[in-house]
């Protein structure tokens, strides 16, 4: 191997560490619990995986066949963190839906299955020429969800009337980010001219450093991973609007007991309402100091109090997914943040 291959492949391996490095911390290691780190950590991480395989692959063609199913099958993954790391993020999702974990359970057994049924040791031609049309099918698929996604943010980025704040630039910079690794790859499976796996490589490093200098530029950066959420940054809604929205809000949760559905989202309760999800999430944050999340859990929970009071007939467990929470664990922890009781205690006072 010459000078410039061991450069460009030591270039390329730091990068796939720093990935990994840089996922693991997104994951564990930020101050701010959020959905959107959470996907971006799980991206990162089956993003270096990927970006891994295609190096070593690529600078040494007789590794053992195992690494290029591993590769692909991390491949599989990058479409669907990618999506609902910006989903969640644009329709400030703090808790996963069942529907997400339903999804993403069942690719892995998929995956696991298809990987122990027909290894790539065994069928190289099949993962060539089928599977692998599969996976980038599905990672496209994910991109044009993605990018519908965020449509409004990168039409933010483009009006020059408008000035982007930082989490509008960083999401722009990661779909963007995302795409381009795609196109590359795409193209080097098409056999274009010029093409080649290593430039993926090169893309996700320089992404990558991209992201380390942001994060290390900025001494704060919670604002980058809320789109919708800068306190600081927004205006209060004129009072008299603000009634009459806080009126159809409350109206509208209880007459059609919007509350109930677990998967409810921003974007769904905002149209239910006729205005943007930015909209009402400026009037959540600025007008009532509360975000999405906390505003829907307090009709759960005071849904599920009338419930207690009211009969000692269903559990405890069976009442807070009634109301709509998805879980045992959610149910009692937002109970006893709005009532400073566990649903025990509670039970046992006014029964």
């Amino acid at each position: 191997m010459d000078t410039s291959k061991e450069l460009l492949f030591f270039f390329s391996a730091l990068g796939v560490f720093n990935g990994i490095i840089l996922g693991v911390y997104f994951f564990f290691f930020t101050k701010k619990k959020y959905l959107t780190n959470y996907f971006l950590g799980a991206l990162l991480f089956a993003l270096s995986i990927r970006i891994g395989k295609s190096v070593f692959v690529y600078f040494d063609s007789a590794l053992p066949k195992m690494y290029l199913q591993i590769g692909l099958t991390a491949c599989f993954f990058i479409g669907p963190c990618l999506y609902y790391f910006l989903k969640s993020a644009v329709e400030e999702i703090n808790i996963m839906p069942r529907s997400w974990k339903v999804t993403l359970v069942l690719l892995g057994i998929v995956i696991v299955t298809v990987g122990i049924l027909f290894p790539y040791e065994g069928y190289p031609e099949l993962w060539r020429h089928y599977f692998i049309r599969v996976i980038y099918f599905q990672w496209f698929i994910c991109i044009v969800l993605s990018g519908f996604t965020i449509k409004a943010v990168l039409k933010k980025i483009v009006d020059k009337n408008h000035k982007s704040s930082p989490s509008e630039v960083w999401f722009s910079t990661l779909f963007f980010g995302n795409f381009l690794l795609f196109l590359f790859y795409f193209l080097a499976i098409i056999g274009a001219p010029s093409a080649t796996y290593i430039s993926g490589a090169i893309v996700f490093s320089f992404i990558l450093y991209l992201i380390i200098s942001i994060l290390l530029y900025r001494k704060k950066t919670d604002d980058l991973f809320l789109l919708n959420g800068q306190k600081s940054s927004v205006k209060k809604i004129d009072s008299n609007e603000a009634m009459i929205l806080s009126e159809k809000l409350e109206s509208v949760m209880i007459q059609k007991e919007l509350y109930k559905n677990s998967n409810l989202t921003l974007q769904e309760l905002a149209q239910e309402v006729n205005i943007s999800s930015h909209q009402l999430s400026q009037f959540l944050n600025s007008n009532l100091g509360k975000n999405f999340t906390s505003f829907i859990n307090e009709f759960r929970i005071n849904e599920a109090c009338k419930i207690i009071k009211s009969t000692d007939k269903f559990t405890l467990e069976s009442i807070g997914y009634d109301v709509g929470f998805n879980s045992k664990s959610t149910f009692f922890a937002a109970f006893k943040k709005h009532t400073g009781k566990t649903p025990l205690n509670y039970q046992l006072q006014v029964l």
